[in-house]
């Protein structure tokens, strides 16, 4: 066997591909300067040192993850049509990107718990989203991350690829390897289709239930403002959640038979590369406490500089 697949990318003229180059490296930037501002100033700031914040900056940090495991390989295949990945580079490649993806499923289903409890159970909301139970929970996040897709990952790496290895996508997927095995993959299909269990349906059916439970009390409300404002705390993730999830399941759960692969492609880059770099934005665009806390840090670099 081989030891190196062919990566295809966007087959497509120098012109937009150029194009195209441009534009994920500004997004790449923009992906990595966004998330690490929100970390830093969750980090920083006392008046965002919540829960929420918490789970924020630990989404950042798995859409990091995400975006330099995908995108710094998939500019270089861009400029040259295509390019070249070890075997063990595309396992690595795909056990991160596996990782992140089981981080930002774990980590929505956490967040939504969290509104849960401070808009239905206001009063306890003190007492039970501790400094101790967030830290466990976001620990248990990353530990179930990096661990229930170990196996997964072992059984592709285990697969046979005897034909032409070429890979008609910009990194390495799921979907593309089982197409260029010439192994029987029922095996890592059927974990793949267990593994959806509790790290997609799981989380799905947490965060329906706590928006379900949400909605309902929202709406018995008496004041148009009270509705507003409670709305208001839980509308950011809530967009977060539908970009991630809409895109994640047209390409793994809900698959169009007559998806064609540019489409596949454009959906792929649509959760790896553009809603990393959509996060940061509407969390801080849609959200005061942020906005107040970078005025306030801008401030006091002013301030102790240029006295």
């Amino acid at each position: 066997m081989n030891t190196e697949f062919y990566l295809l990318g966007f087959q497509s003229s120098q012109l937009s591909r150029v194009f195209l180059f441009c534009l994920l490296l500004m997004v790449y930037c923009g992906t990595i300067c966004g998330n690490l501002l929100i970390i830093a100033l969750v980090s920083t700031s006392k008046n965002l040192h919540t829960p929420m914040y918490f789970f924020i900056s630990q989404l950042s940090i798995s859409d990091i993850l995400l975006t330099t495991d995908i995108v710094p390989n998939m500019l270089h295949v861009l400029l040259n049509n295509g390019g070249t990945i070890t075997f063990i580079g595309c396992i690595i490649q795909f056990y991160f990107f596996c990782v992140s993806e089981t981080l930002q499923c774990l980590l929505l289903a956490v967040m939504s718990y969290d509104r849960y409890v401070a808009i239905c159970n206001p009063l306890r909301y003190a007492s039970v989203m501790t400094w101790s139970h967030c830290s466990k929970m976001a620990i248990i996040c990353w530990l179930v991350g990096f661990t229930i897709i170990l196996s997964d990952n072992i059984s592709v790496s285990m697969l046979e690829f005897c034909g032409p290895q070429t890979i008609d996508h910009f990194f390495c997927d799921l979907v593309p390897l089982l197409a260029i095995s010439c192994s029987d993959t029922f095996i890592v299909e059927l974990e793949m289709y267990l593994l959806s269990f509790p790290v997609a349906i799981i989380p799905s059916i947490i965060i329906i239930t706590s928006y379900a439970n949400i909605v309902s009390t929202i709406l018995r409300i008496p004041s148009s403002t009270g509705r507003q404002k409670a709305f208001s705390t839980c509308s950011s993730h809530l967009t977060v959640v539908s970009l991630f999830y809409c895109t994640l399941f047209s390409v793994y759960v809900f698959p169009t038979r007559g998806q064609t692969l540019t489409i596949s492609k454009i959906l792929s880059l649509l959760y790896t590369v553009f809603t990393p770099f959509i996060n940061p934005i509407i969390y801080s665009l849609r959200n005061k406490d942020i906005k107040r806390a970078l005025k306030e840090t801008i401030w006091k670099y002013y301030f102790s500089n240029f006295p």
